[in-house]
């Protein structure tokens, strides 16, 4: 069964020949993260596909874990090009290395998983949220609903970690 949503006015669909991403998504619809684990090697994966990218195995089990992790890299975008995001520019597009499975399977990898630096509600952060986050920074996911059977991962400020006292920036230009 197709799953479809609405996201910021924009139309989410997820055929039902994409049954990685429609387990995944209906996994974020319960408000929690579940990744692929291959059964052979047992590393986690994302984003969900049919075999592993480490040992090409096929077999893989859904895994619960915790969505909490430092901000690997960043984009912040200020003029955005989908007319859905043109009000809440500048919005910023996060890569964050999770907890687990960090230096996995070598010392410079990690699991890494992309979104919106969102509030904790799950809107997308304000400026002054958008101003606060940099490299190093400790991000939660959080989980905004799009219909009855898909929610939107997003990252937010860990409220309960120990933050960077001044996160790393990208220098900003004239």
């Amino acid at each position: 069964m197709t799953v479809e949503g609405e996201y910021l006015g924009m139309n989410i669909r997820i055929s039902d020949l994409d049954q990685e991403n429609q387990e995944f998504f209906g996994h974020c619809a319960n408000h929690q993260l579940h990744l692929q684990k291959c059964d052979h090697c047992q590393l986690l994966r994302y984003p969900p596909t049919t075999a592993c990218p480490w040992c090409a195995s096929p077999d893989a089990s859904w895994a619960a874990v915790e969505g909490k992790g430092t901000l690997h890299s960043y984009g912040e975008v200020h003029q955005a090009i989908q007319p859905a995001f043109r009000e809440h520019a500048p919005y910023m597009l996060v890569l964050v290395d999770l907890d687990i499975q960090n230096g996995q399977p070598t010392e410079h990898e990690a699991l890494r998983i992309t979104g919106n630096l969102a509030t904790p509600e799950g809107d997308l952060a304000p400026p002054e949220l958008v101003e606060q986050v940099g490299i190093g920074s400790r991000l939660r996911i959080v989980f905004k609903d799009a219909g009855d059977c898909v929610s939107i991962p997003l990252w937010t400020l860990d409220e309960t970690a120990e933050q960077p006292e001044t996160p790393w920036r990208y220098p900003e230009s004239t």
